[in-house]
């Protein structure tokens, strides 16, 4: 099974953080992050709660419970004992090298992201590659096809509880606006298709 180093830019949106967590809890791949993943994702959504007007305590309230289950579904994606490896990484932008010692640490096969220029290929360990989220969802596509298209009408669902109604093919054309074109356009194909 790929294990998956996800770093903080492909949690937002939502919706593919919900696909890639999704897909993940049906056993397609090991998630890993950090607790300075974490750290850095958690300023994200204060900060585009807040910008919405969310009221500090709802913000607080769907932190608490995002993190929480994202702990109690995967109990082994938080890589351990990463901190010491940061001094021996060298990339571009200094501020990033905790993604790779974290990957290192929890023993990636690859890093998603989308800022794939901040991670050379010439920098990374020869053992972990760099993949943008739209590669990586599709490559988990071509391999697990139902598992995702399951995974998708899983999430859909699970909406309206606390936001607009998504059906799978919503939750497919807005992933093809939001960052991954391939991916949604695939899946969205996938979805019309099936029974």
């Amino acid at each position: 099974m790929t294990t998956a180093l996800l770093d903080t830019c492909v949690f937002v949106p939502s919706r593919a953080r919900d696909v890639l967590l999704e897909i993940a809890s049906a056993g397609v791949y090991r998630p890993l992050w950090s607790t300075e993943i974490l750290a850095e994702l958690d300023r994200t959504l204060r900060a585009l709660l807040a910008k919405r007007g969310a009221p500090a305590e709802e913000i607080d309230a769907y932190l608490t419970r995002l993190f929480r289950q994202m702990r109690i579904t995967f109990p082994d994606a938080l890589a351990a004992e990463w901190e010491e490896l940061v001094p021996t990484i060298h990339l571009p932008d200094p501020d990033d090298r905790h993604v790779v010692a974290a990957a290192r640490a929890g023993r990636a096969d690859v890093i998603v992201t989308d800022n794939l220029a901040d991670f050379p290929p010439a920098a990374l360990p020869t053992s972990i590659t760099r993949q943008s989220l739209d590669d990586f969802l599709l490559d988990i596509f071509d391999l697990h096809p139902g598992q995702v298209v399951t995974a998708v009408r899983t999430i859909a669902g699970r909406t309206g509880k606390s936001g607009s109604r998504m059906t799978a093919q919503e939750i497919a054309a807005y992933l093809s606006t939001h960052g991954t074109p391939f991916f949604g356009g695939r899946l969205l194909a996938a979805i019309d298709t099936a029974p």
